[in-house]
């Protein structure tokens, strides 16, 4: 599945939490939130770069336009983690880790990282199959 695919199929599905997703679709769709994201931010003029005697940082602020895309994006965003998830043979429900700072969210990145379960789970066919 090419880019453009990956990210027009979680639009389409944004608020399906059933059935799997491969790791390509789920990276593509992450990449394209973060892109977009840099984008506003440049736009929004609240992304700013702090510099000082041997520190150098890049800080992100939504602002309103950001805020409004991360939340017309939460939901699609939530149900591919849950798909992802699912092809791991793992709950959506283990989404929740991501309430927990840093390790929670670790977590779920590594998990989101690993090649999904072979042939059909109890979440449906493999997507990589299909």
């Amino acid at each position: 599945m090419t880019a453009v695919d990956a990210v027009k199929s979680a639009y389409r599905n944004y608020a399906s939490f059933e059935g799997r997703a491969a790791r390509s679709d789920f990276w593509w769709f992450v990449l394209f939130q973060i892109v977009v994201a840099a984008l506003i931010s440049q736009i929004d003029g609240t992304s700013q770069m702090i510099t000082g005697p041997g520190m150098m940082r890049y800080t992100y602020s939504p602002g309103l336009l950001g805020a409004i895309w991360h939340l017309v994006n939460l939901l699609p965003i939530l149900a591919l983690g849950a798909r992802r998830l699912h092809d791991l043979g793992k709950s959506g429900w283990w989404l929740l880790l991501g309430l927990i700072p840093m390790i929670g969210v670790l977590f779920l990145l590594a998990w989101a990282s690993l090649r999904g379960t072979a042939g059909p789970n109890a979440y449906g066919p493999d997507p990589l199959a299909v």
